[in-house]
């Protein structure tokens, strides 16, 4: 049986309702996202809040070009959505959950995240969050790439782009060979 990670990326206020949001399809998947958060971290599974972290200003940073500024250093924006923070404020002092700060669209772009699942040898890892077509997406693509099995939770995943949504959950299952449940 191969140890398991759930890596929740980017459900922040400023992705579902602020800056720059994803809105109603963000909203929707606010229960599912938090459900298997809470399940994950109770069955002493290794949890990960991969969140984008940018600073104000930042005109060298590649996403300026891009994005309207989002999720900046100390801005409420940057708050887990809704009930996951709820989730997260319970339980964030234990020793599976684990808050990490990413620059890039990729959770392993930059940061220890590959470290910290190796050293607890973990082989999968259970994606859900936003958006579906950009971190998640970049996050499953290097997930891949280190050799991961890769789960894709379809209730909790979402975008602002249906169509780069849709396309996405089938590159997950096609093109690395995700699992999408």
């Amino acid at each position: 049986m191969s140890k398991k990670a759930l890596i929740n990326v980017d459900y922040t206020i400023d992705f579902v309702t602020g800056a720059l949001p994803c809105g109603e399809p963000a909203i929707a998947i606010e229960e599912e996202i938090s459900q298997l958060t809470e399940k994950f971290i109770k069955d002493g599974d290794f949890v990960v809040l991969a969140i984008d972290l940018h600073k104000e200003n930042d005109e060298l940073h590649p996403e300026s070009k891009l994005f309207p500024p989002h999720n900046i250093e100390g801005t409420d924006g940057r708050n887990l959505y809704g009930k996951l923070e709820e989730v997260y404020r319970k339980y964030d002092e234990q020793e599976n959950v684990y808050w990490m700060d990413k620059t890039r669209y990729s959770a392993f772009a930059g940061t220890n995240l590959e470290i910290k699942l190796r050293e607890r040898g973990i082989t999968e890892v259970h994606l859900v969050g936003v958006c579906t077509d950009i971190c998640v997406l970049h996050t499953a693509v290097d997930a891949y790439n280190k050799g991961f099995n890769i789960v894709v939770h379809s209730k909790a995943v979402a975008s602002f782009n249906e169509a780069g949504h849709l396309w996405a959950l089938e590159h997950f299952k096609h093109t690395l060979g995700a699992t999408v449940v």
